[in-house]
């Protein structure tokens, strides 16, 4: 074989592993052992600080969840925001059969996550209830509204859909609007919230073999579906989807092969392996993305096997318990 092409071959093996929820959990036990050792740059792991961090997070789900049935942590979650379950009020006047269902929630669930990013510290929106609510919570419902108002639909008769029609004649005028962004009200990057969306439509009408034709996000389901002949699907390759269906749509992240890698990152540590080609991915998003698929899945009459093939997210909340317990130190 050539040497350029088995370079090529070896890139694209490489890809392929670092989009896989296998790929996160060994480049992650890998960056610990390394911590172990006292080789990172930047952080003191302190071993004597795991039980306590465990204990607290014990004692917070027997506070919050006492009968141990927790939810996912899922966009679901944001959807209850003030005790007030608004897909399934939705859900209830909404009469589908079971496949559209799903495609409606993935539908909402994935253009929702999309439009989830920092929203500032100075936005809050002002829910129907009457109550302002900020950060996530505000994002989910701003993404809810305008997803039962319609405004990703390119459908007169279906309002509730997400298709790529609606989303590429998005502007952030009307993004702005829906979300209730003024000076005194401003959200933080609300031109790459539209751009991403955008460009998701794009990715949409590109891609008939995961979106169909019209190019639609709830055709995903069906995509999913079929992979579960027996009814049962590993979580692992509800992320591996997500992975590659919606790698296109984030920009300045790094390739290999032609494969766009989402949430992977080079690492010195890492530089010279062939494996992974010196990357460490993450895929937080996508994660949380997968999480938030599972109930629709499930309500399908899917099973949604091996989760424990996900990981916890690499996000602020859980390196911040880790900082405020003193397990890592800078």
């Amino acid at each position: 074989m050539p040497p350029r092409v088995a370079a090529l071959t070896s890139e694209a093996a490489a890809a392929r592993w670092l989009l896989s929820a296998g790929a996160v959990r060994q480049r992650a036990e890998a960056m610990l052992a390394r911590a172990e050792r006292g080789d990172s740059a930047h952080f003191v792991y302190r071993p004597a600080r795991l039980a306590p961090t465990v204990d607290i997070v014990i004692d917070t789900i027997r506070a919050n969840y006492p009968s141990l049935v927790v939810p996912f942590h899922s966009r679901w979650r944001h959807f209850e925001a003030g005790g007030n379950d608004r897909w399934a009020a939705l859900s209830a006047r909404t009469a589908v059969d079971g496949a559209e269902r799903a495609r409606i929630r993935f539908d909402l669930a994935i253009s929702s996550v999309l439009l989830d990013a920092g929203s500032g510290p100075r936005w809050s929106y002002l829910a129907t209830d009457g109550a302002r609510y900020t950060r996530s919570e505000g994002l989910g419902l701003a993404s809810f509204a305008m997803f039962s108002n319609g405004m990703f639909s390119a459908d007169p008769d279906n309002a509730l859909r997400c298709d790529a029609t609606a989303l590429l004649m998005l502007d952030s005028e009307r993004l702005a609007q829906a979300m209730q962004v003024t000076d005194a009200n401003p959200l933080a990057g609300l031109d790459g919230r539209t751009s991403l969306l955008i460009q998701l439509g794009r990715t949409l009408a590109a891609d008939p073999l995961h979106f169909g034709t019209p190019g639609r996000i709830g055709n995903l389901f069906d995509f999913l579906r079929k992979q579960a002949p027996d009814r049962r699907l590993p979580a692992s390759s509800v992320l591996h989807a997500v992975l590659e269906a919606f790698g296109p749509i984030w920009p300045g992240r790094h390739s290999l092969a032609g494969v766009p890698l989402g949430d992977a990152w080079p690492h010195p540590a890492f530089a010279g392996d062939d494996a992974g080609m010196g990357f460490v991915p993450l895929h937080k998003l996508s994660q949380w993305l997968s999480y938030s698929l599972i109930e629709p899945l499930q309500e399908a009459g899917i099973e949604v096997t091996d989760l424990d093939q996900l990981t916890g997210l690499a996000e602020y909340r859980n390196g911040g318990l880790m900082l405020d317990v003193g397990l890592i130190e800078p």
